[in-house]
């Protein structure tokens, strides 16, 4: 709920009272929807100390309070807030009031660029946070005037929306002192945004582990299916054998064959190809049940795993059941096999934008290297490090310009990829684990990676090479060896999860 016009009121009160004359100190932006201004002094000659004033312009919550101290962390620099640097930082403090009866908390400042309002319109949904110049324009807004008040525009006159005035309401602060009451808001919308995040984080795990199971549900009914289908090879192996003891009697031209089963005793029907002969038919048989039995494997195998899988989720929904305070959540939440399902199916909001300097080069193992080229990074077994293109251009750099020495070229086999080379320190026997690592990780960034088996090229490093004129991301490599790789989806989130953040 958004601070009521009764409660506006008396806040308004307070602050032309206590911060008139104060200097804009500091702006941060510390979420989304407010901006917090760092306050100092008081009236011209007066003494005074820091206070940090939040504006809020929530759509459920828009309110101003008082924080205790600065908000934690790195601020960043979106553009509203860098707005506000460049154009109120150092304004001081002339006059706070109420707009038009309205919940239209005006801060009146006089700076070196003249006189600049910073308005909180707390509306409900379209409630912002607007800066107006000296003729009441619009100068900036932190929401989307498009999300807000369509009807307005950039540069044109503010207004109130054309509706009735708002219910005063009640004030739910009215048993605190006047001198608490700014800190006293603050610590109840603090509170409701803590039970909100957990709300939130907790019905985004519950999400997510909705449906993973959703989805290994599927897969194990998919298999059950193929498993099925598979059972039919030991009755192909039973045909087989009776159609080789009765093979004399199969001419070409035949469509069936009655056989007796001497164990049984039963006569058993035999299908054939009449444009097979009596061996062809026969080799026919064995055939299919040679890839019966290796659909059956293999099935029998995927459904192990994802069986138990669906078993670990099952394990994972009972302990978010048995989850109670919003301490012990988080941490769930932020548990690697949690984490993962929770990013692909519900992951939480973008963090604020912050305008950083784009990075023009940085250093990598001794070497500058621009930081368009930067490959990612995975630490692997016996502490060595995989590295992967990120663009055509970003491989032709790894493969040509930053591998070197005895490391290691992989490259899933005739198929568009990224280029992965494993470090190797100057190792001739890298880890067999670190090879597996680097032979998943080429899989997984190539046009294969949905493929439950590939062939991967591994080559020194020094048998690449970029032909004169090629396009960017192709080389010629010669030598080496191909490793046939059977995906794990377990050693794949392992070495993801090492991955080293630049």
């Amino acid at each position: 709920m958004t601070l009521s016009l009764t409660e506006l009121e008396r806040a308004a009160a307070i602050l032309r009272r206590e911060i008139s004359g104060h200097r804009i100190q500091a702006v941060a932006q510390p979420d989304a929807t407010s901006v917090v201004l760092e306050l100092y002094g008081g009236r011209e000659g007066a003494e005074g100390g820091r206070r940090w004033l939040r504006l809020d312009a929530s759509a459920v919550g828009a309110h101003v309070s008082e924080l205790a101290a600065a908000p934690g962390g790195s601020p960043g620099s979106p553009r509203f807030v860098a707005y506000l640097r460049a154009h109120v930082r150092g304004a001081r403090i002339r006059g706070v009031e109420l707009l038009d009866g309205e919940r239209q908390l005006a801060l009146r400042l006089r700076g070196k660029d003249g006189d600049t309002t910073v308005l909180l319109a707390i509306f409900g949904r379209r409630s912002n946070l607007v800066v107006l110049d000296e003729g009441g324009a619009v100068a900036m807004t932190l929401r989307p005037l498009a999300d807000t008040r369509p009807e307005l525009e950039m540069g044109g006159p503010w207004q109130p929306p054309g509706r009735a005035l708002p219910q005063r309401g009640e004030d739910r602060f009215a048993e605190v002192a006047d001198a608490d009451y700014l800190a006293a808001i603050e610590r109840a919308y603090a509170e409701r945004t803590r039970a909100d995040a957990e709300g939130d984080t907790r019905r985004r795990v519950e999400t997510a582990l909705r449906k993973e199971a959703k989805g290994l549900d599927r897969k194990l009914e998919k298999l059950a299916r193929e498993l099925a289908n598979a059972e039919k090879a030991s009755r192909l192996e039973r045909e087989g054998e009776l159609l080789k003891s009765a093979l004399d009697r199969v001419k070409r031209g035949d469509a069936e064959v009655t056989v007796q089963d001497f164990e049984s005793g039963e006569d058993v029907t035999i299908a054939l190809d009449p444009k097979l002969g009596p061996a062809e038919n026969l080799e026919r048989l064995f055939q299919r049940y040679r890839k019966g039995v290796r659909a059956l494997t293999k099935a029998g195998a995927q459904h192990a795993a994802v069986q138990e899988a669906r078993d670990e989720l099952t394990a994972l929904e009972r302990d978010l059941a048995e989850t109670a305070d919003a301490g012990a959540l988080d941490a769930f939440a932020a548990r690697a096999d949690v984490a993962r399902v929770v990013k692909k199916y519900a992951p939480g909001p973008a963090p604020v934008a912050k305008d950083r300097p784009e990075r023009r080069e940085t250093k990598l193992a001794g070497r500058v290297v621009p930081a368009k080229y930067l490959p990612r990074r995975y630490k692997t077994a016996g502490d060595l490090e995989i590295w992967v293109g990120r663009s055509d251009a970003a491989n032709d750099y790894l493969s040509t310009r930053l591998a070197r020495g005895k490391d290691l070229f992989f490259h899933v086999a005739a198929t568009p990829g990224s280029h992965v080379v494993l470090r190797t320190e100057g190792r001739s026997d890298p880890p067999s684990e670190a090879i597996l690592d680097a032979c998943e990780l080429a899989a997984h960034y190539s046009k294969a990676k949905k493929a439950t088996r590939v062939d991967v090229h591994v080559v020194p490093i020094a048998n690449v090479r970029k032909p004169k004129g090629a396009k960017p991301g192709l080389v010629e490599v010669h030598g080496g060896r191909n490793l046939h790789l059977r995906r794990e989806e377990a050693r794949l989130r392992r070495v993801l999860d090492a991955k080293i953040e630049d």
